[in-house]
């Protein structure tokens, strides 16, 4: 997909672009109605009123695509519609439609097209779009939205362009490296779709304009430099202020660089083979 500058006639659309959806989108297709939800703004505050997620808030009205995480229609052969947009998220989605009639979002790897034909199972061929049992694919395979839990659904590598390695088969457990870096033991009754998430260009877009952050539901940040005390701990002062501080905080006083968050002890390090930071 290739990416589409806009004529530089204002200072924003000098380095604004978009993607050349004409490409790859189905043209005139439409969201399934049936498989889409309202999306309820919250605006960042809980169900006191009180603000807990800042700079959220306004952004177009979406509604939800349910995408079919789990993939559970095992030897039913299901035919691409088409390829659709999905403002929640950075890949595309596929529409299919299954032989006994069903129909199911998926994402749309690199190499799907309309009229192609997807299955699931362990009959299923390694093809973009296919989903597969760890232990039915191929040691070096690229694959995509992968299972941590068996049954739970896909829940890594699922943004755009994004793609993971099966390395290696031992035991209980395959070896993946995700796009991190970090390798990581996978069960091998998790499931696991052939081939890499689509609409790669999608992070060489320019926002161009601040409207356009406000479109998608951003509101404006400002350094805590510049705030009142009672407002950021780097608060205060006359003029240009230095934070005051050893080393800059967060809003709540906690270390903003450097600061490790993850539990030593977290229950899910013993899965862990490589660290993404370790050389």
């Amino acid at each position: 997909m290739a990416l589409k500058m806009m004529k530089p006639t204002t200072a924003s659309n000098r380095s604004k672009s978009y993607l050349n959806y004409g490409e790859t989108l189905t043209k005139g297709a439409k969201p399934e109605k049936k498989l889409l939800i309202t999306l309820k703004k919250k605006a960042g505050r809980n169900s006191y009123g009180k603000i807990t997620v800042r700079h959220q808030g306004g952004g177009n009205k979406q509604k939800i695509r349910i995408i079919d995480w789990k993939r559970q229609k095992d030897g039913i052969v299901a035919t691409v519609d088409s390829i659709q947009y999905d403002p929640n998220r950075t890949a595309n989605i596929a529409l299919i439609v299954y032989e006994d009639g069903v129909k199911a979002y998926i994402l749309a790897p690199e190499g799907l097209a309309v009229g192609g034909e997807v299955i699931s199972g362990e009959k299923a061929d390694i093809f973009p779009g296919n989903a597969l049992l760890m232990k039915d694919i191929p040691v070096g395979t690229m694959i995509h939205a992968i299972e941590v839990y068996p049954g739970k659904g896909a829940q890594l590598v699922r943004s755009a362009g994004n793609g993971a390695q099966l390395m290696a088969k031992e035991g209980e457990y395959a070896q993946v490296r995700l796009p991190s870096g970090e390798v990581r033991l996978i069960r091998l009754d998790c499931k696991a779709t052939i081939g890499v998430v689509g609409n790669a260009e999608h992070q060489n877009v320019s926002i161009g304009k601040a409207g356009r952050k406000r479109h998608m539901g951003w509101r404006p940040q400002v350094r805590g430099s510049v705030m009142n005390p009672v407002d950021h701990p780097h608060g205060g002062g006359e003029g240009k202020s230095p934070v005051g501080r050893s080393e800059p905080v967060t809003p709540w006083g906690k270390p903003a660089l450097g600061l490790k968050t993850r539990k030593a002890k977290h229950r899910t390090n013993k899965f862990i083979v490589k660290r993404r930071n370790k050389k």
